[in-house]
């Protein structure tokens, strides 16, 4: 692989701990969440971090997809659900969803972008067949 960008983050303290890029643009305090035994408050968790950048990622990925279809995306957004969980050998698994909505779209255009842009972005590459992960096509109803 060529490497076009390489990210450097390191993590002291695991889950309740406080991450660090190495350029310091990325300086954040880590909590457990309340659902996992944690004190919550007001600061992130893996999960949320992961979110964050794969609807980001898959975002530009559509884009690319739609300006090579010639499509205009409008203000769409990508929503991504993270959930973190047990398989049956209660052994932690995470599962992503994408909420994908693009408004003034029909649902054929809108569907072939988003599988197009899951072909293409390198967080789903990354995930597939790894972690359950569910596209959703979200338009407006007329």
């Amino acid at each position: 692989m060529k490497t076009l960008y390489s990210a450097k983050v390191t993590t002291e303290g695991g889950r309740k701990g406080r991450t660090i890029s190495d350029d310091g643009i990325l300086d954040l305090q880590l909590s457990m969440p309340k659902s996992l035994g944690g004190e919550g408050g007001d600061y992130t968790n893996p999960e949320q971090l992961f979110a964050a950048g794969y609807s980001a990622c898959f975002g530009s990925a559509l884009e690319m997809v739609a300006k090579n279809a010639n499509v205009d995306l409008g203000d769409y957004n990508v929503t991504v659900t993270i959930d973190l969980g047990q398989n049956e050998d209660e052994e932690l698994d995470l599962s992503a969803v994408l909420d994908i909505y693009i408004p003034d779209i029909d649902v054929e255009t809108g569907e072939d972008l988003i599988n197009e842009a899951h072909e293409v972005c390198p967080y789903s590459r990354a995930t597939r067949d790894n972690i359950d992960v569910t596209l959703n096509l979200l338009i407006d109803e007329d």
